[in-house]
């Protein structure tokens, strides 16, 4: 009988302390997303740069849970035009794999590291980058920055005329979600 009790009492705790989380949690989508991609080439420097994509995720305390953030990658454009684009989407393999993603587990407030899932052309890999992450309000900003190589994920360098860009590109992130 005294175990049965102290059984209730800690289900009673537990679901005093885990409920007002549960309840306090808010479903987020993006409101704004920017996402720009820098590079190098013998040539010239190169940007790209996209704010069509979807970002969701559960904000619940001091954390966002269930985070995806995926980009259509023929929604990216380059400040070179047309041709650059196409290139881009080439290597992408834009045609087999139309989006490129992100996904994580949670995602903790302030300056941290984002460890999760990204998937580029078709090949995934876990990754961890810093992040930094801004509640006002009911309204969260996400920002973050890494430098990947495109050979990481099975990616040809884009060139034209057996001039190839670095295999190295910058990604930023901003993200606005409500």
């Amino acid at each position: 009988m005294k175990t049965t009790k102290q059984l209730i009492s800690i289900a009673l705790l537990y679901g005093a302390i885990l409920l007002p989380q549960f309840s306090n949690a808010q479903k987020l989508i993006q409101k704004s997303v920017n996402v720009t991609i820098t590079g190098t080439s013998p040539m010239h420097d190169w940007e790209m740069t996209g704010s069509t994509a979807t970002f969701s995720g559960t904000a619940a305390g001091n954390v966002i849970n269930n985070v995806t953030l995926t980009v259509p990658v023929k929604s990216l454009k380059a400040e070179k035009g047309k041709t650059m684009e196409k290139k881009a989407y080439n290597a992408l393999k834009a045609d087999k794999a139309p989006n490129v993603t992100f996904t994580a587990t949670s995602l903790k407030m302030g300056k941290s590291n984002a460890t999760g899932k990204l998937t580029i052309a078709g090949t995934s890999k876990n990754v961890s980058f810093p992040v930094s992450i801004v509640k006002k309000g009911s309204s969260y900003t996400i920002e973050g920055t890494e430098t990947i190589k495109l050979s990481e994920f099975g990616m040809e360098r884009p060139g034209f005329l057996g001039i190839k860009t670095g295999d190295a590109v910058t990604v930023k992130v901003n993200v606005t979600a409500e």
